[in-house]
């Protein structure tokens, strides 16, 4: 059976702990990073890719720049909104 996966979760997946190893100030607990997470995908449109082919032309899409500056922006302010007001003590 074929997997449908949403390309943009992906991308935000590997860059969130980039930019969480930039920032001491934000709390990594799993609650957090899912609430970053949810922050970011809410804000950004999904990606959906299901052959190898339709993945590969993702990959070198998502190359350019601007999505690349797009993630890194969404991402940035959800940790800053998530770490403003987080779910714990």
């Amino acid at each position: 059976m074929k997997q449908l996966v949403n390309y943009m979760e992906a991308a935000v997946r590997e860059e969130l702990p980039v930019l969480l190893s930039q920032r001491q100030d934000i709390c990594k607990c799993e609650d957090c990073l899912y609430d970053i997470l949810a922050y970011a995908l809410n804000r950004l449109p999904p990606k959906y890719v299901v052959s190898e082919r339709g993945h590969v032309h993702t990959k070198v899409d998502f190359a350019e720049i601007q999505h690349e500056v797009d993630i890194t922006t969404v991402v940035l302010q959800g940790m800053d909104t998530i770490g403003k007001r987080t779910r714990h003590k």
